[in-house]
């Protein structure tokens, strides 16, 4: 077997790989949706608005965020987060409050009431969905996960501002 044979062969199992790589990802993150939806369905929430609840109660974001900073940080289209913005509004979970420095600008805050239910309510709930969608997966396990995980994100983005 010659030099280009082994690359050729090569490049046909990345691609096979990456095919079924991709696929997998597809599944999960059908499957999360579907999943985490259902772990929340007791408090009204969807693994979307779990995001957006989750980007705004982190400590960075105590003063709220702007729309194109949460779409940014969430990897999703404006269009897609304004209608989980406006159902979390309904609920009293999120706000509107004007920027400190750009008072033509809103900024989308974390509610006291949506405070308390990612607090007490939804926090729990996720950690109970984590240990069981991550059963027999080792802290190693994660940590290399995330690696590559993230090391993708990183290539998507530079797809994506091309």
């Amino acid at each position: 077997m010659t030099g280009n044979e082994t690359g050729d062969r090569r490049e046909i199992a990345r691609q096979e790989l990456a095919n079924r790589l991709f696929f997998r990802l597809y599944q999960c993150a059908n499957m999360m949706h579907k999943t985490g939806t259902r772990a929340l369905d007791a408090h009204g929430v969807t693994t979307q608005q779990w995001a957006a609840l989750g980007a705004l109660s982190r400590p960075e974001a105590e003063d709220g965020m702007s729309i194109g900073d949460l779409t940014r940080y969430l990897k999703v289209s404006r269009q897609n987060l304004a209608g989980v913005v406006a159902r979390l509004e309904k609920t009293g979970y999120l706000g509107k409050t004007r920027d400190k420095l750009d008072k033509r600008s809103r900024r989308i805050v974390l509610t006291s009431k949506g405070r308390r239910l990612w607090e007490s309510k939804i926090t729990p709930l996720i950690f109970d969905y984590y240990d069981e969608a991550l059963d027999g997966v080792s802290i190693d396990d994660l940590a290399h996960i995330y690696h590559y995980l993230d090391r993708m994100l990183d290539n998507f983005s530079k797809i994506d501002n091309s």
